[in-house]
């Protein structure tokens, strides 16, 4: 397809009729592997001649296509994009990627992103000289465009795969440094001079992200850095362009430049040489620069004033919360921090967080130098607040200080003399502002008493004090001071050693929680109400109902939130996995009370009905979760249906309508949660054992077997994926003994056909594990003597041939005891069967006679017949008495079994009944296989024989006699068959 031709089609892709829309994305699709396709498309994408609309979803095909065929995951896919056609397109999109419209080089962007992670160096060499060339050409903008998403590439690598960065910073980098002196020298700078400067910050801090290149470590380069960040940072922001609105201008180039820098400065405190020569600009930039930062300021109290529930998103307590989790964690620096920095520090990133983040950090690395003039510095602030008449009091830099002492708190309280002075801290300092007419310092206070409720109080009524005034705070007038007492409640509730003084409060405090939860949607709330429910346990009984229906409300609204707004932010999501996780400690702390769970299943089963499906799931990933995800939801909720279906006094059917649901799971998309799914499914068959044998609207039984049967099956899955498939099993065959005997044969080949290609050592022992039950089922007895299981003779039939595939295993999967063990199972089983074989025979042989003896017609009742036919009334009355000492005998067998402790119904078999095993004698398919056995493995066989007592020899020889004799019956069958068939 050319070019014109080409333009056409994606024309009609933007067509308003469906039919044209579908006939063009076949023709797209029908050409996209044809030679040249990919860079006809980057040929309109550069075209400015063509429509905006066509080059954006030529631009959107080009992506899409790059992102899934430049570098296939499997290495032995073939290609599908030409090695000429890949060298056109890496020449042509450098040159472009610049030229383009900022809404098609995000496209490009993404595109450069995927050619670069997967040929960078080895197929593409050449890129760092074009970037290197084009940094000291017309092409600046490009060049760092392309070395931002290059440094990228390595930003969370490891020390040894960073190794390319010291390449490109050691060429790159003293262009960058000539491109930024130039640029901060600009007096009066257009916008996009910021937006240079903000890329070359972002290369910046890719680079030295986690690990410092050594080049960056020379004195002369970071005294130079240092010096153009401190330039940037201490010139006003131009007015000129600046947008009114705040968060416009929070996306504007020039507030956007501060981010890296502050990075850099965090990272540049932990080496020595770097901190050494940042330790003479410290005291300026800690006290001039990053404190003012951290005070209330004109955009807070706007915020506050016209938008609460804004303000109260963007809250500092969440973000240091993850800040104290990171910093506590020695994994999270290299697993969580990247994504935290991402995916969300980042969204929320501004600069008082920055400086919150270096003021942390330094105090944690340089503690010994700058905790105590930094804790100086925040008393000096308090005694100047204190001192000051009302009117003049600085309530800002007082909010700034409490900030900074909450920030610390971790320190503080770990630290002397600090640490013995924080209960008098919190007294003068900080419980004084519950009472403050400003409602920041209000809300600052309830915060920073939280972060220091676990302080050990000398007096126990300042603990109190304290509490009283944060559960006061729940009433407060302003939304933000109300939702920071809720996060401080929860410290507190978690700290309380006595739970006498908050019982007495309790039914208040729920209800204010109930309150806040429908006026905002906040992570913190759910905190604290689990943490209360965690605390009171089955005390929370009375209020169980009214919880869960407040946080399934709660949850429906961040649902629908989401739906109504693709934006939809972190906190939201935050709190709907919170609501969740709420409802499952509810649920486990009324755990032995299980009349509760039948009041709750109406409130939580639509949640559980909509999140187990696709479009529910798909409804998560809309809500942009930050270290939550729809794999968390969906684990949640899995758990309140583990916690439904084993705590109820019995399931419910509204219940059982969530099994397809999660069994279409496992087959569609859920795998990587079978280990979840595994429990309630567990809890089905045996708390339900009797609808899951007996309901005929869904057959549970095949439904499970039709899903275990298909992931034992598939060989694209790994060994960890299946494990609990024959865990499954088992539940099958422990909970139905001597009730699905028909599905012994099929579990048992599957099983028996993955445990041939087996590797992991634990999936081998879990397969193995169903053998061992089925050897356990195979040799119970009642007792009255007879087998509890496989009573049946087409039961006892499957099982022998089971047991006799075993042997055919190749002598390393099955040897010593085990061979040993299975080859005697299968001759006792063999003898049982060849019995009831032949006791079956001998009664309907009885059954034959006996319904000739009672045969006869109306006529013959008339008194007469039976004297001329030589029968007496005697005769009658022994024909009637032995008909009835079968039955009583029956009668008789019936009531044994009934009074043995597993009493199962006696099955009989369906004479019916076809099946694919009929035409397979079990006596001769024993024999060839010992026969096979004894000739591919000798010494195996060999060893066998040796182990065997006399009383199985025998059994041995007489299962080969019968064999023979089969063989020849079954032969004269067949000659027999052929005569009488017609000619």
């Amino acid at each position: 397809m050319d070019v014109p031709s080409l333009v056409v089609v994606l024309q009609a892709a933007l067509s308003p009729n469906p039919a044209e829309r579908k006939a063009a994305e076949e023709s797209l699709n029908k050409y996209q592997y044809t030679p040249q396709h990919l860079v006809r498309l980057l040929q309109i994408v550069i075209d400015n001649n063509c429509s905006i609309a066509v080059r954006q979803v030529a631009s959107i095909q080009f992506k899409n296509f790059i992102a899934k065929n430049w570098a296939p995951l499997d290495p032995n896919e073939p290609q599908k994009i030409l090695q000429s056609d890949k060298d056109v397109v890496r020449d042509h999109i450098l040159v472009f990627v610049a030229q383009v419209p900022p809404l098609l080089r995000v496209q490009l962007g993404e595109c450069l992103k995927t050619i670069i992670h997967a040929d960078y160096p080895e197929q593409w060499p050449r890129l760092l000289d074009w970037v290197k060339h084009n940094l000291q050409d017309q092409q600046v903008y490009g060049a760092l465009f392309v070395l931002q998403i290059l440094a990228r590439k390595y930003e969370f690598k490891s020390e040894e795969e960073k190794t390319p960065v010291h390449h490109i910073v050691e060429e790159t980098f003293p262009h960058l440094l000539n491109i930024f002196n130039r640029l901060v020298q600009i007096e009066k700078p257009a916008v996009e001079v910021a937006y240079l400067i903000k890329l070359i910050c972002k290369i910046f801090w890719s680079s030295v992200y986690l690990e410092i290149p050594k080049q960056l470590l020379d004195p002369n380069a970071f005294n130079t850095w240092m010096m153009l960040f401190l330039n940037v940072l201490e010139r006003p922001v131009p007015v000129e362009g600046q947008p009114v609105d705040p968060e416009l201008r929070k996306s504007w180039g020039w507030w956007k430049s501060y981010q890296p820098y502050s990075s850099y400065l965090s990272n540049s405190i932990s080496k020595n040489s770097m901190y050494t020569l940042l330790q003479p600009q410290l005291d300026v930039l800690l006290f001039e620069i990053v404190f003012p930062l951290m005070c209330f300021n004109d955009n807070d109290q706007k915020l506050w004033e016209e938008d609460p529930h804004e303000y109260v998103r963007k809250g500092y307590g969440k973000l240091l919360s993850l800040v104290c989790l990171l910093q506590n964690l020695e994994w999270a620096t290299w697993v969580i921090h990247p994504i935290l920095h991402f995916r969300y520090y980042r969204r929320f990133y501004s600069p008082r967080t920055a400086s919150m983040d270096f003021v942390s950090e330094l105090v944690r690395k340089r503690g010994k130098e700058n905790l105590q003039k930094f804790i100086q510095f925040i008393v000096e602030n308090f005694k100047r607040y204190y001192e000051a008449p009302l009117e003049y009091k600085p309530y800002r830099q007082k909010d700034g200080a409490l900030l900074a002492v909450g920030a610390l708190c971790d320190k503080l309280k770990q630290t002397e003399p600090y640490k013995s002075e924080l209960e008098h801290m919190l007294i003068q300092h900080v419980f004084p502002e519950f009472r403050s007419h400003v409602g920041h310092l209000r809300a600052k206070a309830a915060w920073v008493a939280g972060q220091y409720a676990h302080v050990n109080f000398s007096d126990k009524n300042n603990f109190l004090q304290a509490l009283h005034s944060v559960v006061s705070g729940l009433r407060d007038p302003e939304l933000p001071v109300r939702v920071d007492s809720v996060f401080a409640l929860r410290s507190f509730v978690e700290a309380c050693k006595d739970l006498n003084d908050i019982r007495p409060i309790l039914p208040q405090l729920l209800d204010e929680i109930f309150k806040l939860m429908n006026e905002v949607e906040n992570e913190d709330l759910v905190f604290t109400l689990e943490t209360i429910v965690d605390k009171f346990g089955e005390e929370m009984a009375p209020y169980a109902l009214g919880l869960c229906q407040n946080l399934a409300a709660a949850f429906w609204r961040c649902m629908n939130t989401a739906e109504a707004d693709d934006e939809a932010d972190d906190a939201g999501a935050l709190a709907a996995v919170g609501c969740l996780r709420a409802i499952s400690t509810i649920l486990e702390s009324v755990s032995r009370l299980p009349h509760l769970f039948v009041q709750v299943e109406p409130t939580l089963l639509p949640i559980m009905q909509r999140m187990l499906t696709t479009d529910g799931q798909g409804k998560v990933i809309t809500l942009n979760f930050f270290l939550y995800s729809f794999a968390e939801v969906f684990e949640e909720v899995l758990e309140i249906v583990s916690y439904m279906t084993f705590f109820s006094p019995t399931i419910s059917l509204n219940m059982w309508s969530l099994w397809p649901l999660m069994i279409e799971a496992l087959a569609d998309w859920a795998i990587d949660f079978f280990p979840n799914i595994l429990v309630p499914l567990d809890n089905y068959v045996s708390r339900g054992t009797a609808h899951f044998l007996s309901c005929k609207e869904l057959d549970y039984q095949q439904s499970l077997w039709n899903m275990i049967s298909s992931i034992m099956a598939d060989k694209n899955l790994e060994d960890n994926d299946i494990e609990p498939a024959p865990k499954l099993i088992e539940v099958v065959f422990q909970n139905c003994r001597g009730q699905v005997d028909h599905w012994v044969e099929p579990y048992l080949r599957i099983t028996l056909d993955r445990l041939q290609r087996t590797e992991k050592s634990r999936l081998k022992c879990l397969l193995v594990q169903v053998f061992n039950l089925w050897f356990q089922l195979l040799q119970q007895v009642r007792k009255s003597g007879v087998r509890a299981n496989f009573k049946r003779e087409h039961d006892k039939k499957v099982c022998c041939l089971g047991l006799t595939s075993l042997l055919a295993l190749p002598g390393e999967q099955i040897a010593g005891e085990a061979l040993g063990r299975v080859f005697r199972a299968a001759l006792d089983l063999l003898v049982a069967y060849k019995d009831q074989v032949a006791e079956a025979a001998k009664e309907e042989e009885a059954e034959d006679d006996d319904d000739m003896d009672g045969f006869q017609t109306d006529d013959d009742n008339d008194d007469g017949s039976d004297r001329e036919m030589g029968v007496d009334a005697e005769d009658d009355d022994e024909a009637d008495s032995r008909r009835l000492q079968k039955l009583a005998a029956q009668a008789k067998a019936f009531r044994a079994n009934d009074d043995d402790d597993d009493s199962d119904d006696d099955f009989t078999d369906d004479e019916e009944m076809q099946s694919p095993i009929d035409d397979v004698d079990p006596f001769i398919f024993f024999v060839d296989i010992v026969k096979a056995l004894q000739a591919s493995d000798p010494v195996n066989f060999q060893n066998l024989t040796q182990t065997l007592d006399f009383h199985y020899q025998a059994l041995a020889n007489g299962v080969a006699q019968h064999a023979e004799q089969r063989r020849a019956e079954i032969e004269k069958e067949k000659l027999e068959k052929a005569s009488a068939a017609p000619s």
